[in-house]
């Protein structure tokens, strides 16, 4: 059986579901949440380790400001909310993308939360807000080429381990398995380097809709997989 130590989820298809509900989109940001704590919960029961959330991108910058606000209002509510289930279930939450184009408050919410949490063990949440991965691969090249410039790296040494430890991922393992929901099939600017070897499985539910069966489904699609990261796979028998 495939083993997996870090499931990631392209959660999309917030607002259609609002709208098909008809509702404002930012009442599908809301019952989007709920689906959060609902997987959260269900990674806990089927032990999973790291669980990587793609909550805002670079890109979402371009929606309108009220849609946006209204989100980080509620991405503030529900960590503060969520906080004390987080430590008494020994989940670890923490985030991956730019953080200077946060607000003071929903800054200050989060690494509260991310110091509270941080010995958690059960479940590593992480949260990719704000983040596109071309710019966190860009920043990546950046720093490899400021300690090349300084004397402390050679050209010749720059290679995957150092350019994945570089990236903002630190020690999790790379994505076993990435899931989309709402039906779309591509990976919208997430996790790219890492994702060179993940298992893809695609959900035609909204995520508002998505429940920790679904999430279950995509396991049992995982490990019904064959696994060759560019072997050949071996007989059995």
């Amino acid at each position: 059986m495939n083993i997996l130590q870090h499931a990631a989820i392209i959660m999309d298809g917030n607002g259609r579901w609002a709208e098909r509900q008809g509702m404002p989109r930012w009442r599908g940001h809301e019952a989007g949440i709920a689906a959060v704590r609902r997987v959260t919960e269900g990674a806990c029961r089927m032990g999973i380790p790291t669980l990587t959330l793609f909550a805002f991108s670079s890109e979402n910058w371009k929606r309108p400001a009220k849609e946006v606000n209204m989100l980080f209002s509620l991405f503030r509510r529900y960590l503060v909310e969520t906080r004390k289930e987080l430590l008494d279930n020994g989940i670890r939450l923490s985030a991956i993308g730019r953080r200077d184009r946060l607000s003071a408050m929903v800054r200050g919410a989060l690494e509260e939360t991310e110091q509270l949490s941080c010995h958690g063990l059960r479940l590593h949440l992480r949260l990719a807000i704000d983040y596109g991965s071309r710019a966190e691969i860009i920043e990546a090249a950046r720093r490899l080429a400021a300690d090349a410039a300084r004397g402390e790296l050679r050209p010749d040494q720059i290679d995957e381990e150092r350019v994945s430890a570089a990236l903002q991922s630190g020690d999790v393992p790379d994505p076993d398995l990435i899931i989309r929901t709402a039906g779309e099939r591509r990976l919208s600017n997430f996790l790219l380097w890492q994702a060179a070897y993940a298992e893809f499985h695609f959900s035609p539910k909204l995520w508002p809709d998505f429940e920790a069966a679904d999430l279950e489904a995509a396991l049992e699609d995982f490990h019904s997989r064959t696994r060759k990261f560019g072997a050949v796979a071996c007989a059995i028998g």
